[in-house]
């Protein structure tokens, strides 16, 4: 069954949320190496959840985003807009961590699809 393994936080400053987010919950931020500009933000390990990560806010972006691990993008992509959700971004790889859409629920809730596979280039 697929289950969110990460969020993601659109930010305008990463300093300024980044210090946020520390001075209130404690979580710990270190730059990703990848392509783009991104923070992987460890929230611990004492309790139940996840880890996500910030990045620059892309025009229009509001609220946090959960990502779903999927099997296939593809399979599931068909499956979203055949029972009325949108694809918003279409599949897009994230060199050497997967492939990844973004889409919306009947309801408009956006959330994100990622299909890990380290040769995604």
């Amino acid at each position: 069954m697929p289950r969110i393994s990460h969020f993601d936080i659109p930010v305008d400053n990463p300093e300024r949320a980044q210090k946020f987010y520390t001075d209130v919950f404690d979580w710990k931020f270190e730059k990703w190496d990848g392509p783009m500009d991104y923070w992987i933000a460890k929230t611990g390990k004492e309790e139940p959840g996840i880890d996500g990560g910030m990045s620059k806010r892309i025009p229009g972006q509001i609220g946090m985003t959960n990502t779903i691990n999927v099997p296939s993008i593809d399979v599931f992509a068909k499956k979203i807009t055949g029972n009325g959700g949108h694809l918003i971004i279409p599949k897009m790889a994230i060199p050497k961590v997967g492939w990844f859409a973004q889409c919306t629920d009947t309801e408009g809730n956006m959330f994100g699809i990622i299909e890990m596979d380290e040769k995604a280039k």
